[in-house]
C-alpha cells in the first residue's frame, strides 16, 4: 500500500465511510459496492440524508465473514 492510501486510511479511521473510502479499503469500484447494494450482498450500508455511510465495523465484519465462508 503506498503512502498516501496509509495517510488516507488514517484520516478516515475515526468516522464513518464513504462509498469512496469503503471502496478503497475493499479495492473495488465504487460502482461495484452499489451493485452489491442492489443485489443485497456486501457491507451494510445506510442513509445519512441523502448519503450512503458505512459504519466500519460493519465493513469489518462483514470482510471476515467472507474469509469464514471460504474456509
Amino acid at each position: 500500500m503506498t503512502t498516501w492510501k496509509v495517510e488516507r486510511m488514517a484520516q478516515i479511521a475515526d468516522r464513518l465511510w464513504s462509498v469512496k473510502d469503503v471502496s478503497e479499503y475493499l479495492g473495488v469500484p465504487v460502482h461495484t459496492l452499489y451493485a452489491w447494494r442492489s443485489a443485497g450482498t456486501g457491507p451494510p450500508g445506510r442513509r445519512v440524508g441523502r448519503l450512503l455511510r458505512y459504519r466500519q465495523q460493519d465493513v469489518r465484519d462483514w470482510v471476515a465473514s467472507l474469509s469464514t465462508e471460504v474456509a
